[in-house]
């Protein structure tokens, strides 16, 4: 029987959890070299409504939609977000949960009088404020939780967006660069032919001088694509949580389409921006809150049932009810905080909106700048191709100097390098409308 008293006990005990340290590693994985066969098995399965599963091959040029996915697993600021978001599931599951109830004992000895008995007494107590406000710390919990998620899924967005734009920059600077390299070297060859020229009195010195200039001009630009080149690349590799001496291949991305009007992107972005669907369960939640707040104001109520045995022998069982009298406070300071917090929240759902129709209104129109200047270089390139292909076979042939030859296509490659700027400007400004709009071009109105 003695063994069968402590069984209760024991059973409540054994639905405890144990600690359990975690230590931080000297190594954690995110700085060992990706595993291939983890990261195509993640981007064969991932299920994102923007993205295609496609199996990752790095021996193979990537497109967008590959360094997307890489992107949206890898990264680990969105690993680091993941693994946040699992806090506000588990603040979730806690206000589903009731409150365990009270128990209080006691025991007293008379140490004089005719009363031979020990004095019990036992008390279980009940919250019932927490049963009154169980519903509504649910419904504050699940949309805060909501917007977690949803600011999530906006961050890998954004962070999958910044990736392809990285993708876009180094094909880009990687075609700038080369035609650099070849300025570069025009350039060098100019010079020293002219400083030869100089040195045997056939033509001025001021000639060489603006040679100089021209060379050092040409090694500046060099230099400067080559850091830029750099640059992007170091940026992609951390934006894919790569380690940064992984070598990449890039496909070429296609030129694209004219957008919508700004209007109906604008309407777009309202259903499809997760950041604005965040605010929006952000702004429920707060209405939980002031929900929360008003019933704070009514009594708090508590029940506890007592029983006690006197030292006379007497049995007294018997409920007890307290609760607090609303009589000054009213939690007239609560509600007045949760009010004004829901007044804040609308103020930035409101002000998101009207940032999110300007930027678009405003990317719309710099599309439209950079699509004139690239169809302006498409126009004159031709002729100047012509010209400069014209102007070499003249040289062959000797009725032309050298020189003038050079200097026909130092221009195309001018022009060249130009439309490589105007062609990744509207690369990169799609993509970035792409992200103020919430939704792939594809899916975009027409």
């Amino acid at each position: 029987m003695k063994h069968r008293n402590w069984l209760f006990p024991l059973l409540l005990l054994g639905g405890c959890q144990s600690y359990v340290p975690s230590p931080l590693s000297v190594s954690p994985d995110v700085l060992a070299p990706p595993d291939s066969a983890t990261l195509a098995q993640a981007a064969e399965t991932i299920d994102r409504p923007y993205l295609r599963p496609v199996a990752i091959d790095f021996d193979r040029p990537l497109d967008g939609n590959a360094i997307a996915i890489l992107a949206v697993i890898a990264n680990p600021d969105l690993k680091a977000l993941r693994a946040r978001a699992g806090i506000n599931d588990a603040q979730s599951f806690a206000a589903r949960l009731l409150p365990d109830p009270t128990f209080n004992f006691g025991a007293s000895k008379v140490l004089s009088g005719p009363d031979p008995m020990i004095d019990l007494i036992g008390a279980l107590g009940f919250d019932l404020n927490a049963l009154r406000m169980r519903g509504v710390r649910i419904a504050q919990a699940k949309a805060a939780a909501d917007q977690v998620r949803l600011d999530l899924a906006w961050s890998e967005w954004q962070t999958a967006g910044q990736a392809r734009i990285q993708a876009i920059r180094i094909g880009a600077l990687t075609r700038s660069l080369t035609l650099a390299a070849t300025t570069r070297d025009t350039a060098r060859s100019l010079l020293t032919r002219i400083q030869s020229a100089a040195g045997r009195g056939d033509i001025a010195g001021d000639r060489v001088q603006a040679a100089r200039v021209a060379a050092a001009d040409a090694e500046d630009k060099a230099r400067t694509t080559q850091n830029a080149l750099n640059a992007a690349t170091f940026e992609l590799t951390r934006l894919l949580g790569l380690p940064p001496a992984t070598g990449l291949k890039l496909a070429p991305s296609p030129q694209p389409d004219a957008p919508p009007d700004a209007e109906r992107l604008f309407a777009t972005a309202r259903t499809n921006r997760m950041d604005i669907r965040a605010l929006e369960a952000g702004y429920q939640s707060q209405e939980a809150a002031v929900r929360k707040a008003i019933l704070d104001q009514f009594p708090s109520l508590n029940l506890t049932v007592t029983a006690n045995r006197d030292t006379a022998g007497n049995l007294i069982v018997g409920p007890a009810i307290d609760f607090t009298l609303p009589l000054w406070n009213r939690n007239r300071g609560g509600i007045a905080v949760e009010q004004a917090t829901r007044a804040a929240l609308k103020a930035e759902y409101d002000a998101r909106l009207f940032q999110t129709r300007a930027e678009i209104a405003a990317a719309v129109g710099g599309l439209a700048v950079a699509r004139g200047q690239r169809d302006a270089v498409l126009r004159d390139l031709p002729v100047l191709e012509r010209f400069a292909t014209a102007s070499r076979q003249a040289a062959t042939r000797g009725d032309l100097s050298p020189v003038t030859a050079e200097t026909a296509e130092q221009v195309v490659r001018d022009k060249q390098s130009l439309l490589a700027q105007a062609e990744q400007d509207l690369a990169e400004q799609t993509i970035a409308l792409e992200l103020l709009t919430g939704t792939p071009m594809e899916s975009w109105p027409r």
